[in-house]
């Protein structure tokens, strides 16, 4: 591994590159089977991803015909890795027995350890005989939408496929390791002017934003909206709130502390709320709704911009769903793709019936979402929400900031690359965007 990160640091070509005898083993972020009761009988918040997380040295799998093997130079934590790690709400364990039934290439997947991550930047180093858009040499980032292009449910729109996977989740050989083996059609340019760990944090978060705003299978977000979006300094809210303000919508960020505030004026967005000051109880002490205070709530949000939510962008799920519902506008859409608070969601039918408003489920994005999410990222008009990096052997604790919401935006993961700042090549570009947009978050 240290020849092959050496030849990439110093700019082999892709037949230098392909030349490099491949190491029988690599290493990577596992959660092992044999662990899956280790939480029995714990609360979910005091599940900690420290006690599940091991590095492990683990053979490098053979390569399939429609396959890349690709160098991770870097990689980031999401919610996924958390639920994977705390066996929650499911052992994905489960996930990978039943892709291992589909054929003789998916068997490789059920192994008695899962490697996590679905998320990565690197190089190519193998294609299979099938690939035809990439080549070693390649520097890529990856998405996570893993789907059989040979079933016809998944050609309107992959997210809809029969058998779509979240590689890393769902699938196993994921980011946070050395080595990765994905499909070509996960496959998408490294934005340039990026280190390798700003690439790797965008693609599950940015392309899922997109696809909830921005597309034509999310709420079809359009000029002059009014978009609440809850957590707008994390993961995927902060990419919200970018696309809200590139697409000509007004935002209305929901976060918990003035911190959080002053990053959301920095980045253009000039209508905050900070949860923590206005204290709202929307659950009662009995598990019963309050609805004054969803009546509070809207009010707060039409002291702001005049008038109540075209759209609403909810992933907390439990704790915020019966008030997001209820202070979307009349005809208005609520989008949701998550629920970090809980996964049993109330809400009063009235307001929802009664106003017409829609509900949309969403789930990442197909890789045309992804891909167009990618682009506007390497032109510069989205900016990666880094705010911390951690080494591959640190996996474990970047993975418990996250359960505990100790994190804002992205957190990275060094693999292969030893140190922040590498993998820069478009200069120019970086010095235009500026390093003030890309640091925004590492406070």
């Amino acid at each position: 591994m240290d020849q092959i990160r050496n030849a990439i640091n110093n700019g082999a070509t892709g037949e230098q590159l392909a030349a490099l005898p491949i190491p029988a083993t690599y290493r990577a972020a596992v959660i092992e089977k044999q662990d899956v009761d280790m939480f029995a009988g714990v609360a979910s918040g005091d599940k900690d991803p420290r006690k599940s997380i091991k590095l492990r040295e683990v053979p490098v799998p053979d390569l399939a015909p429609d396959e890349a093997l690709v160098a991770v130079m870097a990689s980031s934590i999401n919610f996924n890795t958390v639920w994977s790690a705390i066996f929650e709400p499911i052992s994905t364990f489960g996930a990978l027995t039943r892709l291992a039934r589909e054929s003789s290439w998916a068997k490789r997947h059920d192994l008695p350890y899962h490697i996590l991550g679905s998320d990565g930047a690197g190089v190519v180093l193998r294609v299979g005989t099938a690939v035809r858009n990439w080549k070693p040499g390649d520097r890529v980032t990856i998405h996570c939408n893993h789907v059989d292009d040979q079933d016809p449910s998944a050609h309107d729109d992959s997210m809809l496929g029969a058998n779509q996977r979240i590689w890393g989740y769902e699938t196993n050989f994921g980011g946070l390791a050395d080595l990765t083996v994905v499909k070509a059609n996960q496959l998408m340019p490294k934005p340039a002017h990026l280190s390798w760990e700003e690439a790797a944090v965008n693609a599950l978060c940015n392309s899922t934003s997109y696809r909830m705003l921005v597309s034509q299978n999310g709420a079809r977000m359009k000029q002059g909206d009014v978009v609440l979006i809850w957590g707008a300094t994390g993961g995927i809210g902060a990419y919200a709130v970018q696309y809200v303000l590139n697409g000509g919508g007004i935002p209305v960020g929901v976060v918990s502390s003035p911190d959080k505030e002053r990053i959301l004026r920095e980045m253009g967005c000039e209508a905050v709320i900070d949860r923590s000051k206005a204290n709202y109880k929307f659950w009662n002490d009995d598990n019963t709704h309050n609805e004054s205070e969803w009546r509070r709530f809207g009010g707060d949000i039409r002291a702001l911009v005049g008038e109540d939510p075209d759209i609403v962008f909810e992933h907390p799920g439990r704790s915020t769903f019966g008030a997001s519902m209820y202070v979307v506008k009349k005809g208005g859409t609520v989008v949701t793709c998550a629920a970090t608070s809980g996964f049993m969601l109330e809400f009063d039918n009235r307001f929802f019936w009664m106003r017409l408003k829609r509900l949309i489920g969403s789930h990442f994005a197909n890789y045309r979402e992804a891909y167009e999410a990618n682009r506007l990222i390497a032109k510069g008009m989205i900016d990666p929400v880094i705010s911390q990096t951690f080494q591959l052997t640190e996996v474990g604790e970047a993975a418990y900031q996250v359960h505990r919401n100790m994190h804002e935006g992205q957190i990275g993961v060094l693999c292969l690359a030893q140190n922040e700042g590498e993998g820069v090549t478009d200069h120019e570009l970086r010095a235009k965007v500026g390093e003030a947009r890309l640091s925004r978050f590492r406070r």
